[in-house]
């Protein structure tokens, strides 16, 4: 397979760039030199923002292309468009954030979605980007279009710093704001399990919408926690408290504390997909344990230190803040 990955070098696009190597395929990466492409990938430099900035994929054909783009829609309309007589499959790094709000428990991909246009420049809304850029892609290639609505993403290379934030915490030991409760279950999926799904549904051809999160039950906040616990070898103390509490204390969710969302509507829409459709064709997620353990490893090789996109606010609980919070905590106990 000759495989174009426009992106390739950060989170999920390496996650694919290094899966696909691995399988021995010719891999091309298109993106703007910031930082350093897998070793075997072949390097094409372009910037998809500004004019001409496709020049160097004005040749070429490939048997696939996985674009990761998260801005304006109109450059996967470009990119798209160039692209369509010399590609078989376009696969599209999605969202499931394109799903009208709020979206139901088990809702599937012929739920109701934003209304969006290929062809805006504007890259404000994150879920009309993402589906401005479902739209190019369908518009250039149909029923070739891939388009993976992917929910929480985790794993090594994270350039998010959910994940990295937690087990940092963690690491740094003491009595730990632990959000309730325990049992909440969570749905994500790892890079690489996204990554392996893609090349294998590039492979076949296949085309559409797939949810792309672990199915239902697979792992909760409770064992993600614990997990970082054992993993980093920490004395942290999980002081699990009830979303109540920790909401009337003006912590935020998700951005204070990544990940978590208490139960409701926000939580039904992120954590509570129907991925039948997607398990069905293949998907599989590895166990919590080894995405923690991974990720730990990595983050160690970067010096503890992980990456941070420039679009993504840092998120985390402040440390003096958690502390407060604590400390009221025990005195109401």
């Amino acid at each position: 397979m000759r495989l174009l990955v426009l992106g390739g070098t950060e989170f999920v696009g390496r996650a694919v760039t290094e899966a696909a190597l691995a399988r021995g395929w010719e891999v091309t990466v298109f993106h703007r030199g910031r930082h350093a492409a897998p070793p075997g990938a072949t390097v094409l430099r372009g910037d998809r923002a500004v004019p001409g900035g496709l020049a160097a994929l004005e040749q070429g054909t490939w048997d696939a292309v996985v674009d990761t783009w998260s801005d304006a829609p109109a450059a996967v309309r470009a990119t798209a468009g160039l692209l369509a007589d010399r590609a078989r499959t376009y696969a599209y790094v999605s969202s499931r954030s394109v799903y009208t709000y709020p979206a139901r428990a088990g809702l599937a991909e012929d739920g109701p979605v934003v209304e969006a246009s290929p062809d805006s420049v504007d890259d404000t809304d994150y879920a009309q980007a993402k589906r401005g850029g479902e739209l190019a892609a369908l518009a250039a290639f149909g029923d070739r279009a891939l388009l993976a609505r992917a929910g929480l993403i985790l794993g090594p290379y994270e350039n998010v710093g959910r994940l990295p934030w937690w087990l940092t915490r963690i690491a740094r030991g003491g009595p730990v704001l632990a959000p309730g409760p325990r049992d909440l279950p969570l749905q994500y999926i790892d890079a690489r399990d996204l990554a392996t799904w893609l090349l294998d549904a590039a492979e076949r051809g296949l085309g559409g919408p797939y949810n792309l999160v672990s199915p239902p039950g697979h792992t909760t906040m409770g064992e993600l926690l614990e997990t970082c616990v054992r993993t980093t070898g920490s004395p942290a103390e999980l002081h699990w408290t009830d979303p109540d509490r920790i909401l009337a204390a003006d912590v935020a969710p998700w951005t204070d504390l990544p990940i978590w969302l208490p139960p409701g509507e926000l939580y039904d829409t992120l954590h509570a997909a129907d991925v039948s459709k997607a398990l069905a064709a293949g998907l599989h997620c590895r166990p919590i344990a080894d995405t923690v353990t991974d990720t730990w490893a990595w983050l160690r090789n970067e010096g503890g230190q992980a990456p941070q996109r420039a679009d993504r606010p840092r998120v985390g609980l402040d440390p003096q803040r958690e502390a407060e919070v604590l400390a009221a905590q025990r005195q109401r106990e």
